[in-house]
């Protein structure tokens, strides 16, 4: 089955709305430079040691850059991971929606309204500048899939109506 190419366009948005502006966390990136900083005087120590140091005069500081990796290792393998989903996940949801098309046709309110309460939509009106204000909040207990999981993610947005005549 071919996806319609508005699928494809939404799920990349949903992607990339995810991002974390500068990507890593800044507690993440200290720790990735201590364990790069560790590794390096580890290095160094062993190419001291093969040049003809003795390694009893190293073997604090050894211990030291050895302890300082081990702790910046724990410290990255403890930071949890992003809370993200997948694009696998974001078709799993717009699957679980059935056909909203078909649904959306019927019009009748009672339908409406709680297809737009499965959506987590919520659309606002602002007169004085006839823009209604959309906001859609899905949430994992909505999706209709097995074995789907991953983070709540919240789209918003302004659109423009026509001024009435």
């Amino acid at each position: 089955m071919s996806l319609p190419l508005r699928w494809c366009a939404t799920v990349s948005a949903l992607l990339a709305s995810q991002q974390a502006p500068g990507g890593q966390s800044e507690a993440s990136e200290k720790a990735r430079r201590r364990l790069a900083d560790a590794e390096t005087r580890l290095r160094r120590f062993q190419d001291a040691i093969a040049a003809g140091v003795d390694p009893a005069a190293v073997s604090d500081a050894i211990n030291q850059a050895q302890a300082d990796r081990a702790a910046a290792r724990a410290e990255l393998d403890s930071t949890a991971a992003p809370d993200t989903i997948s694009d696998g996940e974001i078709y799993a949801m717009i699957d679980s929606l059935g056909d909203v098309g078909a649904a959306l046709s019927s019009a009748k309110p009672d339908r409406l309204a709680s297809l737009y309460d499965a959506l987590g939509l919520h659309v606002g009106y602002g007169p004085a500048d006839h823009v209604a204000h959309v906001k859609i909040h899905p949430a994992n207990d909505r999706v209709n899939s097995a074995r789907v999981g991953g983070a709540i993610c919240a789209l918003s947005t302004r659109i423009p109506l026509p001024e009435p005549a």
